[in-house]
This record gives C-alpha cells, sequence and structure tokens, in this order.
C-alpha cells in the first residue's frame, strides 16, 4: 500500500480500492483469527478493552498503589516468618516498613492505606516460636 491516493478521489473510495485489490491478491488470506467471530462483541462498550485483553494475555494485573502495599505487606509477613535467620526476618521487617512509613508521610492514590509499620521485636517472637514448632515437629518423627 504504498501508493499515495490520487487528487480528486475520495479518501474513501481509495481505501476501498486498495483494500480490494489486496483481498484479491489473497493477502488477508491466512491471518489469525480468520473466520473466526470477533471476541467480545456481545459485551458493552469499554473504551479499555485493549488494555485489560492486553494485560489478560501476559498475564498481569493493576492494583492501586495502596492496595498492592498492603498485598507486599502480608507477603513480608509472610517471607519474615518462613526466614531461615533472625537477621533476615529483621531485614525484610525494616525493609517493608520504611515502604509504609514512606506511604504514610506521601499517601499515594487509592483508598485509605489501613497498615502501620510492623513492630519488629513481635515478628521476631512469632518466627522464633515457629522455629520452636518446626523444631519439635522434627523431634516427634
Amino acid at each position: 500500500m504504498t501508493d499515495r491516493k490520487p487528487p480528486g478521489v475520495s479518501f474513501e473510495t481509495w481505501v476501498d480500492r486498495q483494500i480490494r485489490e489486496a483481498a484479491e491478491r489473497g493477502e488477508f488470506d491466512d491471518l489469525p483469527g480468520a473466520g473466526k467471530p470477533l471476541k467480545g462483541l456481545n459485551k458493552p462498550y469499554d473504551e479499555m478493552w485493549w488494555v485489560r485483553d492486553k494485560m489478560e494475555r501476559e498475564s498481569l494485573s493493576y492494583l492501586p498503589p495502596t492496595l498492592a502495599l498492603r498485598k507486599e505487606a502480608e507477603d513480608a509477613l509472610a517471607a519474615a516468618r518462613g526466614a531461615r535467620s533472625e537477621r533476615e526476618v529483621r531485614r525484610i521487617v525494616a525493609d517493608i516498613n520504611g515502604r509504609i512509613r514512606e506511604a504514610l508521610k506521601n499517601p499515594p492514590p487509592g483508598p485509605p492505606l489501613g497498615l502501620t509499620p510492623y513492630e519488629p521485636e513481635e515478628v521476631v517472637q512469632d518466627w522464633r516460636a515457629a522455629v520452636r514448632e518446626r523444631l519439635r515437629g522434627r523431634d516427634a518423627s
């Protein structure tokens, strides 16, 4: 389609001719999805359909920043419980607490954060209790 639109020919007529000639040459014959119904025709129009479609195809998700931080905090607490050492527990808690404090100082858009920094000593105590429990479980075996 390198031709230029000739003067005096309406744009629609010129485009229609280009499409018809390409179809006659067979340039549309082996396109993926040929002969299949268009996806989502029965759904109401959504101007962000292409964003949602791409995110679905690439297994991406989006959360508002406050909800994403809540999820990170939950994951960090789980990681701290499964840590190999007390030093690692304290590092994980310090990292997430830094992000929580930053979000409390400069609230990101979205719903309220609803988090306060974790108390490192409490998380370490929980970790120690979990380690003792695991050791008891090994001794019983």
